[in-house]
């Protein structure tokens, strides 16, 4: 691998191997979330504890101090909302030259495999690919499924992150579903988990990451779950408990209350 390639990874990956990135780029097509309305006050309290941000480029320069930031993934597709017809019909909307000029770790793209724009996602994954070759700049593809949730499978989740390694991603992002061990194993890139089913309690969100975590997952990728919460400081140190301490699920539970306490 390329020194600036393993270098910028090296940035987002810690030396224990694991990660935890706080994605904030859900406005480029849900527009002003729910406790995401001031993506730079939500932030705040949380960027001690991110080993990367997943962001646009109008948050990054509008609401993220350059002097405080964790490594950054750029996200640079796009180009459709929550109202229109298709989620899945997106482009490439951003340069690498602009991920250049913000001097950042990684850029991730959605892929929708399945989908009626399935080969346009992949051919712009190949030609993002080849050009981030060119500046050493690793690519995160995002196995998104668009508005169609039950296609969170083993078997089809699995489909998706091999062909984003085929493509050349560096890294997946994917979401955690039964028999994860199963999507991870077919995959031979690192595997970031993006969130799982709709959880109840706090409890179901520390036993999809941990049981991830155990099935080879590298890290986590998630937002609201973090920053939607009532104490998204405590949540954050609860999972980072998982990822990067070996906490079980009890012990991040302990990790959770303890927290509140001074959240």
């Amino acid at each position: 691998m390329d020194w600036g390639m393993e270098n910028r990874l090296s940035r987002l990956i810690k030396s224990d191997g694991r990660c935890f990135f706080l994605p904030i780029d859900h406005g480029y097509f849900q527009g002003p979330t729910n406790r995401l309305e001031k993506p730079g006050e939500t932030i705040s309290p949380l960027i001690p504890y991110a080993d990367g941000l997943f962001v646009t480029r109008g948050i990054l320069r509008a609401c993220v101090d350059p002097r405080n930031s964790p490594p950054v993934i750029l996200r640079v597709s796009g180009g459709t909302s929550i109202i229109g017809p298709d989620l899945s019909h997106e482009a490439i909307t951003t340069s690498v030259q602009e991920a250049v000029r913000l001097n950042v770790a990684a850029v991730g793209m959605s892929i929708f495999v399945g989908s009626d724009y399935e080969f346009d996602s992949l051919v712009n994954l190949g030609k993002l690919v080849n050009e981030c070759e060119n500046y050493g700049i690793p690519v995160m593809a995002v196995t998104a499924v668009g508005k169609e949730m039950e296609k969170r499978d083993s078997r089809y989740l699995g489909l998706c992150c091999r062909i984003a390694a085929e493509f050349g991603a560096k890294v997946v992002k994917t979401y955690w579903c039964e028999d994860f061990d199963k999507v991870v194993n077919g995959c031979p890139v690192p595997v970031v988990m993006a969130g799982g089913p709709k959880c109840e309690t706090q409890r179901e969100v520390f036993e999809f990451v941990h049981d991830g975590i155990q099935k080879g997952a590298i890290g986590l990728n998630l937002g609201r779950n973090v920053w939607q919460h009532n104490h998204p400081v405590a949540v954050m140190k609860a999972l980072r408990g998982i990822i990067h301490e070996k906490a079980s699920v009890e012990e991040a539970e302990d990790i959770f209350e303890n927290e509140k306490k001074n959240d």
